[in-house]
């Protein structure tokens, strides 16, 4: 298989073994979680800075991470990327060289993550059989409904039949912010960016820390630490949605429940019936 085969064959296989279907997918960090038991995290991070994949080895355990932006579709992309990575068992190692050039591990995961944004076959369930070429207006509504990029909408159309090679290229060309203003759904978009530009703990690290405050052994800074909010903040969201601290009384201990110590006091008699120590004597010194 090429890295394009490869890529859609295991987004497939992915949609298919977590039930997924054919159908856009919504909260993509939520859905990676769920489905896989890896903690994602949005971070702040350079403009250069997109998305990264850790391993650890010894714990088998893995952690993807993903910039905040302003480019929510391009985020989503992101986040398919590494998740492709983590299908493939692309680990770089110390030798790895240029983690910037495009290999074919880069393109196996680009096509991985078109695939498993916007597979065919939702695509020609949402589109069906067309005898008019597609539109601008049709573009449109497949970048809003599956929230992928012109880019990505354009191939999936052209290899679906729906435009032909140079109508793909024109439209790669565009961005979603276009499409939004022109088709009227940029009040969507400005939604998108400001969930997309916020940080995001992975959901597992903050069920943990929320249940170390319950417990009284986690102070409520450590939360607002992970979400990126003032401590203020985060202990007002939790009392109003009843998450306190546990108020544990001290358990004294009644004097009935106490053991007995047994107590010798012979040897306490002996002392109080001994004799008084006999009077100090004088020492006199000679002084010559």
């Amino acid at each position: 298989m090429n890295a394009e085969a490869e890529g859609c064959a295991a987004a497939t296989l992915f949609r298919r073994e977590h039930r997924l279907g054919v159908q856009p997918l919504g909260d993509l960090i939520a859905i990676i979680e769920q489905a896989t038991g890896i903690d994602v995290a949005v971070l702040d991070a350079g403009p250069d800075e997109h998305g990264l994949t850790m391993r650890d080895p010894k714990r088998n355990t893995m952690f993807i991470g993903v910039a905040r932006s302003r480019r929510p579709i391009r985020q989503r992309s992101t986040l398919a990327h590494e998740l492709g990575h983590v299908q493939f068992g692309d680990w770089a190692d110390a030798d790895a060289g240029d983690l910037s050039a495009r290999s074919p591990a880069e393109i196996r995961a680009d096509a991985f993550a078109r695939h498993l944004l916007l597979p065919s076959d939702g695509l020609r369930d949402f589109l069906g059989d067309r005898e008019q070429a597609a539109t601008r207006s049709t573009l449109s509504v497949v970048v809003q409904r599956f929230l992928v990029s012109p880019a990505v909408a354009a191939i999936a159309l052209h290899q679906g039949g729906y435009i032909n090679a140079t109508t793909k290229t024109e439209w790669m060309a565009l961005s979603t912010p276009q499409l939004a203003v022109r088709f009227g759904w940029i009040d969507q978009y400005h939604a998108l960016q400001a969930d997309s530009d916020k940080r995001r703990a992975p959901q597992r690290l903050l069920a943990r820390a929320t249940k170390g405050y319950v417990e009284g052994v986690l102070p409520v800074q450590a939360i607002a630490n992970l979400r990126g909010i003032a401590a203020e903040a985060a202990e007002a969201e939790l009392r109003e949605a009843g998450v306190v601290p546990v108020d544990r009384p001290i358990a004294w201990a009644d004097p009935a429940e106490l053991p007995e110590v047994p107590i010798d006091l012979a040897a306490l008699d002996e002392d109080l019936s001994a004799p008084d120590d006999p009077p100090d004597r004088t020492i006199e010194t000679d002084a010559r």
